[in-house]
Formats: C-alpha cells, sequence, structure tokens
C-alpha cells in the first residue's frame, strides 16, 4: 500500500493507530525519491540515512518532508544549487528547520532551486534542469522547482520553499498542487540564504491547503535572530481553517484577465482565462461576491521592471560575501583580488552574473535615483493600490501565469509583451508582504494550471479560508501524477 499520496492527518491516524510506523514512510520516501530523481531531477541530496522519529500528538511527527537547498542544515550539504557553494555544510539550522525538528518531522531529501533562488524555470541549479513530472519536456518554473516536482510527484506531503517573486506559487500552479506565502515575517527567514531581503518570503509546497496550514502553523513564530519576524502565537492556521467562505468579497482586475487584451492569445491561454471565468461562477455558487476592479495598465506593465531592479539591487549586496575566500571552492589568482575574480566568474551561472551586473549598475551614484528610487516608488505604488482593493475585498483571485507550464524548447522564444503583467502580477505579493495562496485551477491539455488568492497583509486566516472553501468544491483536489488522490 502506498502512504505519501495521503494527506497529513491521514497519515498521523495511521501512525497514532499503529497501521504503519515512520520507518514505512521514511523507506516509502526514499524509494521514491530515487525513482523520481532518475526521471526529473529534482534532488540535491537524498538522505538515505534518515532515522524515524517518535510519533507524538504533534501531527508532523514521524512524517517525511523535502527542503529546498537553500535551508541551512546542520551537517547536511546545503548548496543553494550553485558551484559556489558545492561542498557547503553548515554547522546550523535554519529557524524553519530547527521548529519542524522539534514537531519530529523527518527530512528526506533537498530540493533543487533555480541558483540561490534567482529564476523562475528550474534550470539554473547546479545540478542540471528540474523536469516537470507531469511533462518531461516541460517546466516546472521556479526556484522552488525541486520541491513543486516532489510533492506532486508522491514522494512526500510536502516540501518548503521561499518565494521572492512567485518561487512558491508559480511551481505549485505548474505542478498542479499548492503554494503558500505566508504574510512577510509570519517565518524568521534566519538561515535561509539571502536572495532580496525585502522580498523574500518563505513557505511551503504541498497537495492541499489544510496541509499548508498545518505546516506553516508549526514554522511561524518570532525569532530574535530575524528582526523582520513578528509574533503570530495568536494566529491558529489550521484551527481557524473552515470551508464557508459566504459573504466573502472577491475581485479581479480587469485589465489582466479581459481576453481581448490579448490579441496574439494561443489557446492556452485562451483556455486558461475560460478556466478562471468558470472559478469565478464557482465562487459565486458558493457565496462569495466578485467584482472586476481596474488598475492603470501602466502600472501593471512596470510590475516586472520594478521586481528585476529592486531584487538584483539587493541580490549583488546580500550576495558580496560570496568571495570563495570565506567558504566555498578557492579561487585560482596571485592576490585576493583576482581569486575572488576566479572563483565569481567560474562559480556563477549567466542569469546570476547578469542580475548582479543589473544590480551593481542600478546602485551606481549616478544610476540610483533614475534606476533603484523610481523602482522603489513603482513599488509604493503598486502596494498602494492593491491596499486600497483591500478595503472594500477580502482577496484579489487572479490566475497564475499565462497557461500550463512551458516547454524548455520555447524558453528562449520572444515574449509576447501584452502577457508579461498577467505571467508577472504575482511580484505584487512579494512587494507587499502580502498572504497569498495558488490552489490547482484544472487542467489545459493534461497539465494542470493554477489559480491564486491574495489578501491583506496579516489576514492569512481569511485568504487560507477562501482558498480552502474553494478547493473543496473543485473536483480535482489532491491529485497527484497519475491522478491518485490525496486522501
Amino acid at each position: 500500500m502506498e502512504y505519501m499520496n495521503k494527506s497529513l492527518t491521514k497519515l498521523h491516524e495511521l501512525l497514532k493507530n499503529g497501521e504503519v510506523t515512520s520507518q514505512d514512510l521514511i523507506k516509502e520516501s526514499l524509494e521514491k525519491s530515487h525513482t523520481l530523481q532518475e526521471k526529473c531531477n529534482a534532488f540535491v541530496t537524498i538522505l538515505d540515512d534518515a532515522k524515524e522519529e517518535r510519533v507524538t500528538d504533534n501531527i508532523l511527527s514521524g512524517i517525511p518532508y523535502g527542503v529546498k537547498d537553500n535551508y541551512s542544515t546542520k551537517g547536511i550539504l546545503t548548496t543553494g544549487s550553485s558551484n559556489t557553494l558545492k561542498d557547503y555544510v553548515p554547522f546550523f539550522d535554519a529557524t524553519a528547520i530547527t521548529k519542524l525538528n522539534e514537531a519530529g518531522a523527518v527530512k528526506i531529501n533537498k530540493t533543487v532551486l533555480d541558483e540561490f533562488g534567482m529564476g523562475g524555470t528550474g534550470t539554473t541549479g547546479h545540478t542540471g534542469n528540474v523536469l516537470n513530472p507531469w511533462d518531461t519536456t516541460r517546466i516546472c518554473a521556479g526556484s522552488s522547482s525541486g520541491s513543486a516536482c516532489a510533492v506532486a510527484a508522491g514522494v512526500y506531503p510536502y516540501a518548503l520553499g521561499t518565494d521572492t517573486g512567485d518561487s512558491i506559487r508559480k511551481p505549485a500552479a505548474y505542478c498542479g498542487i499548492v503554494g503558500y506565502k505566508p504574510t512577510y515575517g509570519m517565518i524568521s527567514r534566519y538561515g535561509v540564504f539571502p536572495f532580496a531581503s525585502s522580498l523574500d518570503h518563505l513557505g511551503v509546497l504541498a497537495r492541499s491547503v489544510e496541509d499548508s496550514a498545518i505546516v506553516v502553523d508549526q514554522m511561524k513564530g518570532i525569532d530574535k535572530n530575524d528582526m523582520t519576524s513578528w509574533d503570530s502565537s495568536n494566529i491558529h492556521l489550521y484551527d481557524s481553517l473552515t470551508t464557508d467562505s459566504k459573504g466573502k468579497k472577491l475581485c479581479y482586475i480587469k485589465e489582466l484577465c479581459d481576453i481581448s487584451n490579448y490579441p496574439n492569445a494561443d489557446e492556452e491561454l485562451k483556455l486558461h482565462l475560460e478556466n478562471f471565468n468558470k472559478t469565478l461562477e464557482l465562487c459565486k455558487e458558493l457565496g462569495m461576491e466578485v467584482n472586476e476592479v481596474s488598475i492603470d495598465r501602466k502600472l501593471l506593465n512596470a510590475i516586472y521592471s520594478t521586481y528585476v531592479v529592486i531584487h538584483s539591487a539587493e541580490a549583488t549586496s546580500n550576495m558580496s560575501n560570496l568571495t570563495g575566500l570565506i567558504f566555498g571552492p578557492r579561487g585560482e589568482g596571485d592576490n585576493y583580488i583576482t581569486m575572488i575574480k576566479d572563483h565569481r566568474t567560474k562559480g556563477f551561472s549567466p542569469l546570476i552574473k547578469r542580475r548582479f551586473i543589473i544590480g551593481s549598475y542600478v546602485l551606481q551614484k549616478e544610476n540610483k535615483e533614475r534606476y533603484f528610487n523610481n523602482a522603489q516608488r513603482v513599488r509604493r505604488l503598486l502596494v498602494d493600490a492593491w491596499k486600497e482593493l483591500y478595503k472594500t475585498y477580502d482577496a484579489v483571485i487572479l490566475p497564475v501565469g499565462i497557461g500550463p507550464a512551458k516547454k524548455f524548447e520555447d524558453l528562449n522564444k520572444e515574449l509576447d509583451t501584452n502577457t508579461i503583467a498577467l505571467d508577472e502580477h504575482l511580484q505584487v505579493g512579494n512587494f507587499g508582504g502580502f498572504p497569498s495562496i495558488t490552489i490547482p485551477n484544472g487542467f489545459i491539455n493534461n497539465l494542470p494550471v493554477g489559480v491564486n488568492i491574495t489578501g491583506n497583509c496579516y489576514d492569512d486566516i481569511n485568504v487560507l479560508n477562501i482558498a480552502n472553501s474553494l478547493e473543496n468544491a473543485m473536483e480535482y483536489k489532491g491529485q497527484t501524477i497519475g491522478g491518485v488522490v490525496n486522501e
């Protein structure tokens, strides 16, 4: 019998009743890890020596999970999927890992990401491309590509991710699972490799809203080592879950969802927006009010460029310590300057180097006002626009991306500039630190697509309850590859 396709509460019940042991679950998860690795290249490290944990009243106890390889794990290789840290073994755990250790959760593997979380394709990790388990000719998106791939393939019920622009929520959509990024600072970032500190969120990829709530309940909390963390002890996500969303008010943005705005739309985009419109009707059937709102198209079109400027600038600063002198493979050269240059030239992928160049350029004295400071102003305008919506509405509901996962062969094709705002709008959730969750929204040509719900800061319970209500009304909730139902 297979167990890794089941929900956390079901697995906990089976463990408590003695119908299965933690060791049984570990064995199955490890076997699936190796099978998936051969098919999709989802892991940097598989922990074949993983030990069973005592089963307690904590729902997560004894149950396997995956860890994105930018979370520091004591005594376990932690590479950030970069050659600059290909041999790095931390001497401490990230706070989130410590909290899961305290729960008795079992780490099974470290998952591949785009190098240091910079990328949305799952193609820049130093171990190679991560393939989508639904169709290996397609991407998983990124940067939490390995985590999304593994959860979708039924390796375990959940895996950890990070989200700086959409790095949990878009891979979840492309892999047919749930991706939840809570309010900024709900989960401590201590011990997780920083990318862009004002945008970085920790979160989870799972197969249900309920499982996501259970995991984040365990991970969250104030931490003296992260000054941006806050006290969420009065917030109980799992205990507050309900499927009653009657009376909730949702809005969607006309400029993003109207097919007439996309004169070059292909069949996948047309079907994606049709799926989304059907979901809006389902929301109404559940008793929710759904209204169309409008936001200046010029502002929406500025989302992606604003994101690129800010995250490149912050990444350039955050990763200045990756010199090869403190840790990582030592570069060659006659002095420390040439050694650092050799280390960074050989160690970073072309994408990372491009972003460092952009970051350095926009932070130069003569350029800072025009690029970085203006990007921060646009960020404020976007956050204010969303905040204005939250004065009336409980959440904004929008489609994720422009359809199902892209094919690898299509990644270098010229983009339709009309669709950039639709493809990148999730970044506003990072600009504002808003709680945001992606859930499955059906299939197009047998490939999963997703819908996203984003609410106001600290209103995670409301966001999860809307998602939970919608998920429970959908016929395809909880599926893994091959249509195995998550009981």
